[in-house]
């Protein structure tokens, strides 16, 4: 009885915090007051300074821990005596569901609340519009003169592919740094050390269409590290902005191409700028697609070879199951009240011409 209990208990928690979520969803103000700028950053702080000591990321000890309880949960279910096959299938479910339940409450308290608070764009004074193609083609001229002036910058660019070595040593402190003067510049919580960490074997997001993962039951952001060196920055900052309490995909490929190319070091504003610049020119190219091949040619030799280089990378981990992967974030996206879904990752695009505006740059 007092197992039935306990399995009831994270079933309702579960539901009970689906359910606040769905509320949450109509007050942001409050969700941003109470929650994103309240408790989390007390959560951020004590997962931070207490549990994200270990050089390795917390998500291989913790799925290790989670595959050892699953695998006794079993036996014990199994060897456990019932008196019909019914209520032994009735004990599974309700097991299942109390696992769930428990992996939803710990994600929504522990970070997943912060979907709800209010936009990005609205706490910036930012007015987001669907750009024209005009507009467009001039976000990527900007774009692309800045990758010119950057890379000649580079100490030992030349018309090879940036290499691994180029990149600063202690990456994940000097973009952490980089992101909290960005946040804390515009008022934003930076309470915390949010760890960006390196994941194996490589290619282990690559292979589902991903370059990262914010794990929220750890606190962590995961880098996948068979990426190529200049994408590395990028997921990188994308990652730690989540860490931060950020959920939006658009969001937090702003935030993270503002602070990357605010670095002073050439090769990280250089990999932002690149990588803003790859989302661009995928937009241009469905426009336009025999004018963009004749406009990539004239680009410099090294930009060129960095490009192919990136995309060479990409093909050594192709997707496994690209149409089942965009379905389930598709719907885990629009979940979260991200109507959007997947799209939502190019809302940088909007994002950072209306800066641009503002800023009048």
């Amino acid at each position: 009885m007092y197992k039935l209990r306990i399995k009831l208990i994270w079933i309702a928690l579960g539901l009970g915090a689906a359910g606040l979520r769905a509320l949450a969803t109509h007050f942001p103000e409050a969700v941003e007051q109470y929650y994103s700028r309240g408790l989390f950053p007390v959560v951020r702080w004590s997962i931070d300074y207490l549990l994200a000591w270990l050089p390795v990321p917390l998500v291989y000890p913790v799925l290790l821990l989670l595959l050892l309880l699953v695998v006794r949960q079993g036996r014990r279910w199994w060897k456990r005596p019932y008196e019909g096959f019914v209520y032994k299938i009735m004990d599974a479910l309700l097991g299942l569901g109390a696992f769930v339940g428990a992996a939803v409450f710990f994600f929504l308290f522990l970070w997943g609340y912060n979907y709800a608070r209010v936009p990005l764009e609205t706490q910036l004074g930012l007015e987001l519009s669907p750009l024209t193609l005009k507009e467009l083609k001039s976000e990527l001229n900007h774009e692309t003169e800045q990758i010119k002036r950057l890379r000649n910058l580079i100490p030992g660019a030349d018309t090879e592919p940036i290499s691994k070595g180029m990149l600063p040593a202690g990456m994940e402190g000097l973009l952490r740094n980089e992101l909290e003067q960005l946040l804390g510049s515009h008022g934003f919580s930076t309470t915390g050390r949010v760890r960006g960490m390196y994941v194996y074997p490589k290619g282990v997001f690559m292979r589902f269409g991903s370059s990262g993962l914010y794990f929220p039951w750890t606190g962590e952001g995961h880098v996948d590290a068979g990426l190529h060196p200049l994408q590395k920055p990028l997921v990188l900052a994308h990652e730690l902005s989540h860490g931060y309490g950020f959920g939006d995909e658009g969001s937090c490929n702003f935030l993270a191409y503002l602070s990357t190319i605010q670095s002073d070091d050439p090769v990280v504003a250089y990999a932002g700028h690149l990588s803003y610049w790859r989302t661009l020119a995928a937009n241009y190219r469905h426009y336009e697609p025999e004018k963009y091949r004749e406009f990539r040619e004239s680009l410099p030799l090294g930009i060129q070879a960095d490009l192919d280089a990136i995309n060479e990378v990409l093909l050594r981990y192709p997707d496994f199951f690209p149409h089942f992967r965009y379905a389930a974030y598709e719907a885990y996206l629009r979940a979260q009240g991200i109507e959007e879904g997947m799209l939502n990752y190019d809302r940088v695009i909007m994002l950072a011409h209306a800066w641009r505006k503002s800023q009048r740059i």
